[in-house]
């Protein structure tokens, strides 16, 4: 198989393509040579690639930045995706894209579903939704991954933040009212190579059989607050000397951002057992792996 690969800088994409070369040939082109900001020029580079399954993870993630630049944003996460989906259901090639839980409002306490009403509160949800939305109708084989809450031991995250705000500061102030699944990349990417485990073989009525969308986050949840006190404690007990004394609990109002975040992330993961036989780790057990890695970097 011919697999293009967007995003391999990035943290899920950077994370998939290890797990995928035994899989076929990997096609991860420049941004210059498939930039997503320009969604006109992707089907011509798609009949250049000619790939035989396109994962995207590739897209906006500047939360906040999104609020004032929505139509880089559109551009990158609902116009190309349309393109890519437009292409590949023209060619039935399978198509595997990654979207968020900012695409719902956030609201009550109940997990959501890969099919609950949808409601984003930021110029960045909604245009993850509008993608969404064209690869439906696009009509061609396709997975959309739902996730949240995503970090690394590399790149720029939560967790590289807080390591890096634990060396500097004393006191550290961290929302405690907004509750989700920390996820790491890694989960993510071993999550989508096993549903790609087949191979080619049957893979487009797989997808089909999963509804098109599928959520994968890791169990359990916790909060901003818990998750930071966790990373410091636990690079704390890898040896990696902090300065960070205090972790305080504070409001989603005591900490004003531009774009709005959603108070409840939490996603359910019944369809990703009961279609594709996966359970991911806690997230407790998925941030020990991330964080042997990081204070390796540290010490």
């Amino acid at each position: 198989m011919r697999i293009l690969l967007t995003g391999t800088a990035g943290q899920v994409g950077g994370a998939l393509f290890p797990l995928l070369r035994d899989r076929g040939e990997i096609l991860a082109p420049a941004l210059e040579e498939f930039d997503l900001s320009k969604p006109g020029a992707l089907a011509d580079g798609l009949d250049e690639l000619k790939p035989d399954l396109i994962i995207n993870p590739a897209a906006y993630t500047a939360v906040d930045h999104a609020e004032d630049e929505a139509a880089l944003a559109f551009s990158i996460n609902a116009e190309a995706p349309a393109a890519i989906a437009r292409w590949a259901a023209r060619h039935n090639v399978p198509l595997v894209h990654f979207s968020t839980d900012y695409v719902f409002n956030g609201e009550g306490d109940k997990p959501w579903r890969e099919d609950s009403p949808s409601g984003p509160l930021s110029v960045y949800g909604a245009s993850k939704l509008a993608g969404d939305s064209a690869i439906r109708a696009a009509g061609g084989p396709h997975l959309i991954v739902r996730t949240s809450w995503v970090y690394a031991s590399k790149g720029a995250n939560f967790l590289r933040t807080i390591a890096r705000l634990a060396k500097e500061r004393k006191e550290l102030r961290i929302v405690s009212d907004q509750i989700g699944a920390p996820t790491s990349a890694r989960v993510i990417a071993q999550a989508v190579a096993d549903i790609l485990s087949p191979g080619s073989r049957d893979l487009v009525g797989r997808l089909a059989g999963s509804g098109g969308v599928v959520n994968v986050v890791c169990a359990g949840e916790t909060n901003w607050h818990a998750f930071a006190t966790a990373i410091a404690a636990g690079l704390k007990s890898r040896g990696v000397k902090l300065e960070v004394e205090t972790i305080a609990p504070i409001g989603t109002q005591d900490f004003p951002t531009k774009a709005k975040r959603p108070g409840n992330s939490r996603l359910d993961l019944s369809r990703l057992k009961d279609v594709f036989g996966i359970v991911t780790p806690s997230w407790s057990d998925a941030l020990e792996v991330e964080l042997d890695e990081l204070a390796r970097e540290l010490i």
